[in-house]
């Protein structure tokens, strides 16, 4: 049977399989091979009685992130307010890129949507090439958009504290019943809880996991390949790239630069280029050398 793994703690798989979820033990050859199951995975596993089973496969994995330990995440909804805290236009970009590295699709959701006008920040990410979408959780505006977005997908929302992802997921799916500012404890992730990683299945093939840990570079990837590859993670330079004068082009200052030439000529939003250049000053460092030496 193949099914997703939704929980795992103390050694014991829950894989969602056909409406059912299966409490499973994983075979001694995953120890071995020095691999586990993690949530998100899908798995292969056969039945001991109508309720336990045994994995006995992990297939090929889209993504792996370290922290949260979860696999396989398709869409990445990044959320920002209107105020308290307002967008953080770094934090967005740093989020895209990583989830564009890592093969899964951004959505921008802009949210409290009641407290003031986001068509600026709207224009720059859906010219970006993004899907943006603004929402209000309290008005229950835009909501409907959102859960068509997740269907037959396992998606993940992050964003700063206070920007209402648990009112989001609330208006969402009201099954949930998470109390506002309390996301992380519902999920498992409170101060008084065990820490572990959850997919909540809600509905149309959508999965939703808690992910504060996505706000960092903190993943599973290559930093330095990350840094070769971080202009391909902006999908708005794509025109660009291979126009410039130099073919070891940095993109962040050089002249004959298509990239640099492309927002003074207002093509691609300042916005999105100073973003780039923050990232890629925090990943100067970064060698082949140092990175293998992880």
């Amino acid at each position: 049977m193949t099914g997703i793994l939704i929980k795992a703690i103390s050694g014991f798989y829950y894989v969602s399989c056909d409406g059912n979820v299966y409490e499973c033990k994983a075979r001694g050859n995953f120890r071995k091979a020095g691999v586990s199951p993690v949530v998100g995975d899908t798995v292969e596993f056969t039945l001991t009685d109508n309720t336990h089973g045994i994995v006995e496969s992990i297939c090929e994995r889209k993504n792996l992130f370290n922290r949260p330990l979860v696999a396989n995440i398709d869409k990445l909804f990044i959320v920002s307010a209107y105020s308290t805290p307002a967008p953080d236009t770094l934090m967005i970009d740093r989020l895209t890129a990583l989830a564009v590295y890592n093969n899964i699709e951004p959505i921008i959701v802009f949210n409290k949507s009641d407290m003031g006008n986001f068509d600026d920040f709207y224009s720059i990410y859906l010219g970006a090439g993004f899907k943006t979408f603004i929402v209000s959780a309290k008005e229950n505006i835009g909501i409907a958009q959102l859960k068509d977005e997740m269907r037959n997908s396992v998606c993940a929302f992050s964003g700063n504290s206070g920007v209402g992802k648990s009112s989001i997921l609330n208006a969402l799916f009201p099954e949930l019943q998470l109390k506002t500012g309390e996301v992380s404890d519902k999920l498992g992730r409170g101060r008084h809880t065990t820490r572990h990683t959850e997919l909540f299945s809600v509905g149309d093939g959508a999965y939703v996991v808690d992910t504060p840990g996505f706000s960092t570079v903190d993943t599973n990837e290559d930093l330095y390949d990350f840094k070769l590859s971080l202009a391909d993670c902006f999908p708005d330079f794509a025109d660009y790239l291979g126009g410039c004068k130099f073919t070891s082009c940095s993109h962040t200052r050089e002249a004959g630069c298509a990239i640099v030439e492309a927002v003074h000529d207002g093509a691609i939003q300042k916005t999105r280029h100073d973003s780039y250049v923050a990232l890629m000053t925090e990943l100067k460092d970064i060698t082949a050398w140092n990175t293998r030496q992880k």
